[in-house]
């Protein structure tokens, strides 16, 4: 009966300690979907982004654009006619330096890189960010700006018919017109002069089609 006894009390022992034992618990499985996503870039709109083509980009901003944006796009203004705020204001697509347009107090390389510049910012400000077209008149050289090459006018290099020698022309105009932040030069005039009496007769190479194509062409790939 001692013996019976001691064999329940052990059995009761057992079943109380694995009632009290806590059962091993395994790592919970990680939730896949409850982990923050990965930061992703916002892609830009079609008419900046590259991997379009010009058309589809060209399409996409046309479609965006208001009345008042078209109307800007398709004007250019003489920079001495601008008041501040002008170019964001009429979203102008285009500014020119005429002859004398150079900047106010400050006619050096640096003056018109900044002037250039300060017009391009308020142009990349506006609700499209389209920058303007700046032109000027560097037609024998980049003339307005102090200190520049200055060159013959077109009725003396035709004189020369020297393509070559107009071609060294072009590249110094353009290199010195791209350091002021201009792309844009309204050079060469193609005209073919007939009569003298015209007031710009001095800006034609001369009255012999072949002679204005030659040396125009000449004029272009240096300025390229």
């Amino acid at each position: 009966m001692k013996k019976l006894t001691t064999i329940w009390i052990f059995v009761l022992l057992l079943i109380g300690f694995s009632a009290c034992a806590s059962p091993s618990q395994e790592a919970p499985e990680p939730n896949i979907t409850s982990a923050p996503l990965e930061a992703t870039e916002t892609p830009p709109p079609v008419y900046l982004n590259p991997d379009f083509t010009p058309e589809e980009r060209a399409e996409n901003l046309l479609a965006q654009m208001t009345l008042e944006e078209k109307l800007g796009q398709m004007t250019l203004i003489e920079k001495g006619s601008l008041l501040n705020g002008d170019i964001a204001r009429y979203f102008l697509g285009g500014v020119l330096s005429g002859g004398g347009g150079y900047p106010a107090g400050y006619n050096s390389p640096e003056g018109w890189r900044d002037m250039v510049v300060e017009f391009q910012a308020e142009a990349l400000e506006t609700r499209l960010g389209i920058p303007i077209i700046y032109g000027v008149d560097a037609v024998h050289g980049h003339n307005n700006v102090k200190g520049a090459v200055i060159f013959p006018h077109n009725i003396g290099l035709g004189a020369t018919a020297n393509p070559d020698l107009v071609e060294q022309i072009g590249e110094i105009t353009a290199l010195e017109t791209s350091a002021t932040a201009i792309k844009w030069n309204y050079a060469p005039v193609l005209a073919v002069v007939q009569d003298i009496r015209w007031g710009r007769t001095y800006e034609s190479y001369g009255e012999d089609p072949d002679l204005v194509a030659l040396l125009g062409e000449a004029y272009i790939r240096g300025l390229q």
